[in-house]
């Protein structure tokens, strides 16, 4: 646990008022109840390699080409 960010927070909490204290309390309680999803890096090593090179550089251009673009009736 890293003690002087919470000392910061303390301090900071100390001149807010008391209703966005609440609100930070609450968000605080929500951050502790986020459940962390997805898979450990660690069991995907077994793919690295795994995609073809020439496909690599396919998907790489591709997204060079379209990165900067956003298509709004995708969703």
């Amino acid at each position: 646990m890293n003690i002087p960010i919470i000392d910061e927070v303390v301090e900071q909490l100390k001149v807010m008022p008391q209703h966005l204290q609440w609100q930070v309390l609450e968000f605080v309680r929500a951050l502790a109840k986020v459940e962390v999803r997805g898979t450990p890096g660690q069991r995907l090593l077994r793919f690295a390699g795994s995609i073809p090179l020439d496909d690599l550089h396919l998907m790489r251009e591709v997204i060079e080409q379209d990165c900067e673009r956003v298509d709004v009736d995708e969703w």
